[in-house]
């Protein structure tokens, strides 16, 4: 651990502290179960979140980790929840990246979102076990805003996003609401995803996004 490290460690209690006192029964805040970067902006404590039964400390990292092409000391993340976050097991959520979740957002085991990423969760977010999101990448359910018809019927609803186990992100790539990736897929770099794809060991990528190489498989 280098001097930088330790240092960002110790500036990180307070608001690890703060964070899980707020979330949890103090007999599960007390094991610091969520560690949280001094540089992520605690904008709205609300919500719920939810952790898997065995706790262990440092389970869940918030606005750690490094990219090399990104400046992490002047890197901030963003935390707002107003929903439900679930994790299911150990997660990295890197350096500025940042959480908007009013719906329901569920991260599978050994999640990892490198940099710089955001996601949007206004109605359902669905990540399987063992997922890796580059950086720069935008994940949102939502329009935002609401479109009407002249019969005034919403024509826009907001669409879950469902992602499975076993998946990597590309830099750059979007993600928007109906968009569903299956187990062991890569989806490319810049790629926008919005719609159902199926199958497995595969490569999606493209605009507008094909299929563009099977029976493959990725490691970390």
């Amino acid at each position: 651990m280098t001097a930088f490290d330790f240092f960002n460690i110790i500036r990180s209690i307070p608001k690890t502290l703060r964070f899980n006192l707020h979330y949890f029964p103090l007999k599960t805040a007390l094991k610091l179960p969520v560690v949280v970067s001094h540089r992520t902006f605690l904008r709205e404590l609300h919500g719920k979140v939810e952790l898997p039964e065995n706790v262990e400390t440092a389970m869940v990292k918030i606005g750690f980790g490094d990219v090399g092409h990104y400046d992490r000391k002047r890197s901030r993340g963003i935390w707002q929840v107003s929903g439900t976050v679930s994790f299911g097991g150990k997660a990295s959520i890197g350096h500025g990246s940042k959480l908007s979740v009013r719906g329901h957002l569920s991260l599978g085991a050994d999640f990892n979102m490198t940099a710089e990423s955001t996601i949007v969760c206004a109605k359902e977010i669905r990540f399987g076990r063992d997922c890796l999101l580059s950086w720069d990448i935008l994940v949102m359910d939502t329009d935002e805003h609401p479109l009407y018809n002249k019969e005034n019927e919403r024509i826009n609803p907001d669409k879950a996003i469902i992602v499975g186990n076993h998946v990597w992100i590309g830099c750059k790539c979007v993600l928007l609401k109906g968009a569903e990736v299956p187990d062991n897929t890569v989806v490319a770099a810049g790629t926008m995803v919005k719609s159902n794809f199926s199958g497995e060991y595969q490569v999606i990528g493209g605009n507008p996004p094909a299929i563009l190489k099977r029976d493959i498989r990725w490691e970390h």
